[in-house]
């Protein structure tokens, strides 16, 4: 079953006096449970089609379905409330709450939809345990390793038990040993919880460990292919 549908996705960007073609007619149907990844170098696109999937950029043409919600019949209230509840966002630059500590900052996505404190409060340590960082709520993001933070964000994309989780570069700020163990933890991720992921990368690793790759270059997709298993 597909929680996505994009059909001929096309986006072009003003920069000055030039038009950009950041997509120029993509198609993508991702199936749930997936573990994909949009590969391709910078300008190819990928975080382009990220961010339309997401709801926080607007293709120019083409149609977007995401968990059954057709984007282009929603106005800015829905879409607000479907990036809230349907879809999960892990960020290259982590974007953690600083003065928060790791499970307020779990909470949060929960406290905005008003979850109960006390169940607030059970699923942000469970997922924490379950990421590796038992023992390490009360941390601020600045007392916490790069590795130990982006898995703070993975846990709070995935705590509120999205319908995807969409994942910009997640590995581009940390080294090959962490990136390795974060990649790891989200597949476990995926096939515990059943969380359908993808991501955005130009990384070989990520690559090397996404089921499916979908390579795109000039705002098109040149190569799509499920890895045997």
């Amino acid at each position: 079953m597909s929680i996505v549908e994009c059909v001929d996705i096309k986006k072009t960007y003003d920069q000055g006096k030039v038009e950009v073609e950041a997509l120029r007619g993509v198609s993508l149907s991702i199936d749930t449970g997936g573990f994909m990844a949009l590969a391709g170098p910078s300008g190819s696109g990928k975080t382009t089609m990220l961010n339309i999937m997401g709801g926080l950029d607007s293709p120019d043409s083409g149609s977007v379905v995401v968990d059954e919600h057709h984007y282009d019949q929603m106005n800015q209230s829905e879409l607000a409330s479907l990036r809230l509840h349907k879809v999960g966002f892990v960020f290259q630059a982590y974007n953690l709450i600083p003065v928060l500590s790791a499970l307020e900052n779990v909470e949060f996505v929960m406290l905005l939809q008003g979850v109960p404190q006390a169940e607030r409060r059970e699923r942000a340590e469970t997922i924490l345990n379950d990421v590796g960082l038992k023992g390490m709520y009360d941390r601020r993001p600045a007392e916490l390793s790069g590795g130990q933070q982006q898995r703070v964000a993975v846990a709070r994309a995935i705590v509120s038990n999205p319908a995807i989780v969409l994942a910009d570069e997640p590995t581009a700020n940390l080294d090959s040993k962490t990136g390795q163990g974060l990649l790891e933890m989200m597949r476990e991720m995926n096939e515990k919880r059943s969380v359908t992921f993808v991501f955005s990368t130009h990384d070989q690793m990520v690559m090397d460990y996404a089921r499916r790759l979908v390579q795109l270059r000039d705002g098109l997709i040149v190569d799509d292919r499920v890895k045997e298993t």
